[in-house]
Formats: C-alpha cells, structure tokens, sequence
C-alpha cells in the first residue's frame, strides 16, 4: 500500500483572522516605538513578538500523510505520528460539535487552528491541526487521547483510514448489543 497526502488549505476566516492578528500587532509595535522610543519595554515586545510568530509560524500544519502503519501530521517543524495500531475510532465531526472549545496553548485563527484545547463539554485536553474550521475529523487512540485534524476531503481520509483501523474485541460486543 502507499501512502496518501492530504494538505491542508486556508479557507478565507483563517485569511482574514491571520491578517487582522498582524495588524494589531504591527499597530502595537509601532504605537510602543513611538511612546516609548528606544526603551526596553519596545525593545522587549517586540523580540517577545518576533519570536512568538516564528515559533507560531513553524508550528502551522501542513500536510496529513496516510499509510497503513501511521498517520503523521506534519507541520513546519514538527511531527505527530499516530500509529494506525494504536487509533481506537475516527468519525467525521461537524462543525457544531466543535462549539466550547478553549485555547490552552496554540493558534486559534492565526495561521489556522493548531495545539492544546481544552474541550468545556467534556473537560479532557485535546489536540487540534487545523486550516480550517470545518471538515473536522476526529482520531480517537486506545490511550484516550483524541486528536482533531481537518482536511477538504475529509470523507476520503476517513474512509482510507478505516481500513488500517484494526477491529477490537470490545467494539465486536458494543456492535452485538
């Protein structure tokens, strides 16, 4: 079997949210230079910016990579792998279940949709790498960690990734009842 690339496309919300964030944050950056001009206070925001885009800017998703022994979401810098043994579920989700979800650590609109949130309905931490916000599925492992990622053809991904899923015993009894 070989592998199959799913990529991850800003739709125009991500777009305009991502321009709207940089725009205040320029407008700050220059309303801090001409305040307080030379002193630490500019000099430290805006390091502490720069280095806060880069660090934002490495961890966009790019790409989700289907094979039948993983699936690895790739961003600029990292790598999450899951391994296709180990994945519990996969569904598709709709955009209303998405609803109650706080950002703990990660993007919300700022080049996409990406990192640690904390979902208020259930009170777990979950995983989010999204471009958009639609076309969820969510990847549920044995170890009940549950991963968000979103793709155009979410549908697909679901269907290829059903096939490496293996089939356990406890979701043979949950389907005989």
């Amino acid at each position: 079997m070989e592998e199959r690339s799913y990529k991850y496309r800003f739709d125009r919300r991500t777009l305009y949210w991502t321009i709207l964030c940089l725009l205040a944050l320029a407008l700050l950056g220059v309303a801090l230079y001409l305040l307080y001009e030379g002193g630490y206070l500019s000099a430290w925001f805006t390091s502490f910016i720069v280095a806060l885009i880069a660090l934002m800017a490495l961890s966009i998703p790019r790409r989700i990579v289907l094979s039948p022994d993983k699936v690895s979401i790739r961003c600029l810098l990292d790598i999450t792998e899951i391994r296709t043994a180990d994945i519990a579920s996969v569904r598709r989700v709709e955009k209303s279940e998405m609803r109650g979800l706080l950002p703990l650590f990660g993007a919300c609109g700022f080049f996409g949709y990406y990192g640690h949130f904390l979902d208020l309905r259930r009170f777990e931490r979950i995983r989010i790498y999204a471009s958009e916000w639609r076309n969820f599925v969510e990847i549920a492992d044995v170890y009940e960690e549950r991963y968000y990622v979103s793709c155009r053809e979410a549908d697909e991904f679901v269907e290829q990734l059903a096939r490496y899923i293996p089939i356990r015993p406890e979701s043979l009894e949950d389907k005989a009842e």
